[in-house]
């Protein structure tokens, strides 16, 4: 089997491990989707094209930054396009509720197993880390031991989801209120280490382009749940009472 077609066999895994947390998420009730139905439609459409456009942009960027040619897609890429085109729709729709909860297990478990298929698709993936002498360092077909950051990365994500589904479980009001920036923050934070460990070029000093666009993500999720309305989690704590 080819890596093209394995990397695309954990594309469908990500997408349909994503729509089961979404799904667990809606039928648990613990997590509500403010958005009007009318608007759904739409909202779900940004959101796919913007995190389709910045999958593209900022993955091939990356690749170009780092001496290659092509076009390439970005995990990171795609979560900061998805982000940028939800805030401009919710501005333009007049939506002033957050909306992103129902995403944080989708987000985490997605990445997760999207990983893994990044990790088996070999060197053509332009996801594999630098040369390691440590004990677990893996041969992708050159010969040269590398980090295998695409399994650091699937490994914090799936903790992420395991604390997130216990949290919730647990009926803790501030995770199921501020799970997708728990999610993003969190996210952003581990990326921004694993990226030390890949070959990709440098934009400022030391730091890459997914350097930034990680610190990016991270200070939105910060922001995000330092300005929450202080009533959303004592909210979401009186329902589970």
């Amino acid at each position: 089997m080819g890596d093209f077609a394995i990397h695309a066999i954990f594309d469908v895994l990500a997408w349909a491990s994503a729509a089961a947390g979404g799904l667990w998420l809606m039928r648990s009730g613990t997590v509500t989707f403010p958005v009007p139905q009318p608007l759904r439609f739409s909202y779900l459409a940004a959101l796919i094209f913007g995190a389709g456009l910045g999958a593209v942009a900022f993955g091939s960027a990356n690749l170009w930054l780092s001496g290659q040619g092509g076009v390439a897609r970005s995990i990171e890429g795609a979560v900061a396009g998805g982000i940028i085109a939800i805030e401009a729709y919710k501005r333009l729709a007049g939506i002033t509720q957050r909306t992103g909860a129902r995403f944080a297990l989708p987000f985490a478990v997605g990445v997760a197993v999207g990983r893994i298929g990044c990790y088996l698709s070999g060197l053509d993936d332009f996801t594999y880390g630098t040369p390691t002498t440590l004990p677990w360092g893996h041969d992708f077909g050159d010969g040269v031991p590398r980090h295998p950051v695409q399994l650091y990365e699937s490994a914090a994500m799936a903790l992420f989801a395991l604390v997130y589904v216990w949290r919730v479980l647990r009926h803790d009001g501030f995770f199921v209120a501020q799970g997708f920036y728990l999610a993003a923050g969190f996210y952003g934070a581990q990326r921004f280490v694993w990226e030390f460990f890949k070959p990709y070029g440098p934009v400022v000093g030391p730091f890459t382009l997914f350097h930034l666009l990680s610190a990016a993500i991270l200070a939105y999720a910060i922001i995000m749940i330092a300005t929450a309305p202080k009533q959303e989690s004592a909210k979401h704590e009186r329902a589970f009472a």
